[in-house]
């Protein structure tokens, strides 16, 4: 457990922050692209579901699996388990902060585990904040038990890495914690009254107190084993997205009912992060805010470059994924969806380079200010027992 750091609120974090002035940040980004072996950050740690697995699934026994063709047509390691024509989000984010792709957990042996200090992705297809969440289609790594995993990580495969456990939980307070979660706990529980009954148990907005609670706890517990800077992600407009589209068949672009639902969710996130902020001593979570992008993209294609068209670029079989071996459509880069769930690579990249370098949508900083931001010493002397 880490101990309790004299309260800072975010505005004195974000006064020390801006200590670094420009000529400084230009020194420090002109050093790390001149030494890329240098990283921003000494790891990326991520949490989440199918828009940020990058081979989980692969080894669990679940109909949600992106391990074939044409699922990585376009990432150098062709089909890894990733569903996306190429790169996640945070493949693109784990660049910027130049560090290697971040490897699935569940893909590593355990002398691999113990060696690899630059970040595990534990993000899970089909995965939400709740447990039961997505397991009508088979085995999954909810939240929970992601945390569990990073917990096993932190106790079994990295204190061998550091002299000291001091050492290991400043190497932590350094460490980026992404985490995006919660589409599931909608598509696969809430909207599917036939497998799940939390839509008979609780009314959308309860829903959404019940799910923002069960986060709070996930992002405590990560604090606890070490975490401090985390970025955390609202969720998209689901209303949107082609599988949907195709049900509800709205007269707009979107069912802006099922949004009505997400923003329920969306709206109270960025008090329980400033919340965890200014009460886990020597903490900052940023917000990350995907629905606004997102919608903005839907509404006004052409304004990012992309055609307009909510069809999916693969050709999709009764589970809304790609056919395996049916060749996509050649116009990747105008496309905003692959399957009838996800995004393609090109969108990912928006929200990513965004995020990690503008103003928005990630805020109060960005995940570039995240990283170069020090982390708050006495909230590191210990964070774990080893």
């Amino acid at each position: 457990m880490c101990p309790i750091a004299n309260r800072q609120s975010v505005e004195e974090k974000m006064a020390k922050s801006s200590s670094i002035t420009l000529l400084s940040l230009s020194l420090l980004l002109h050093l790390f692209f001149a030494k890329s072996e240098i990283p921003l950050a000494p790891a990326l740690y991520v949490f989440g579901d199918s828009l940020e697995d990058s081979g989980n699934n692969n080894l669990l026994n679940t109909a949600a699996k992106a391990n074939y063709n044409p699922y990585g047509i376009d990432f150098p390691g062709g089909a890894t388990g990733r569903f996306t024509n190429g790169k996640t989000s945070s493949d693109f984010t784990g660049q910027s902060l130049g560090l290697p792709f971040i490897p699935p957990y569940l893909g590593l042996s355990e002398d691999e585990r113990r060696r690899t200090i630059t970040g595990l992705n534990y993000a899970s297809g089909s995965a939400g904040i709740l447990t039961e969440t997505g397991t009508a289609l088979g085995t999954n790594l909810g939240m929970e038990k992601q945390v569990q995993l990073f917990e096993e990580t932190v106790r079994t495969y990295l204190p061998g890495n550091f002299k000291s456990p001091k050492e290991l939980c400043l190497y932590l307070s350094k460490s980026i914690f992404m985490v995006s979660i919660g589409s599931n706990d909608y598509i696969n529980n809430y909207l599917q009254p036939e497998n799940y009954n939390t839509s008979l148990t609780y009314t959308p907005e309860k829903f959404a107190v019940y799910l923002l609670d069960q986060l709070k706890l996930r992002l405590t517990k990560l604090y606890n084993l070490g975490a401090r800077k985390f970025v955390v992600f609202e969720i998209g407009p689901l209303g949107c997205i082609p599988v949907i589209v195709n049900t509800l068949k709205p007269t707009t672009r979107c069912a802006e009912e099922i949004n009505q639902l997400v923003l329920l969710y969306n709206s109270g996130l960025p008090g329980v992060l400033e919340q965890l902020t200014f009460t886990l001593q020597g903490s900052i979570f940023v917000f990350g805010d995907f629905y606004s992008l997102s919608y903005d993209i839907n509404q006004n294609p052409s304004s990012y470059g992309f055609n307009g068209t909510i069809a999916p670029c693969c050709i999709v079989g009764d589970t809304g994924l790609c056919i395996k071996d049916q060749a996509p459509c050649q116009d990747r880069t105008a496309r905003f969806y692959w399957d009838l769930f996800h995004p393609m690579q090109e969108v990912n990249n928006i929200v990513a380079k965004r995020c990690f370098s503008n103003s928005s949508p990630c805020t109060p900083i960005n995940i570039l200010q995240l990283a170069l931001l020090p982390p708050a010493v006495s909230s590191v002397v210990r964070c774990v027992t080893m």
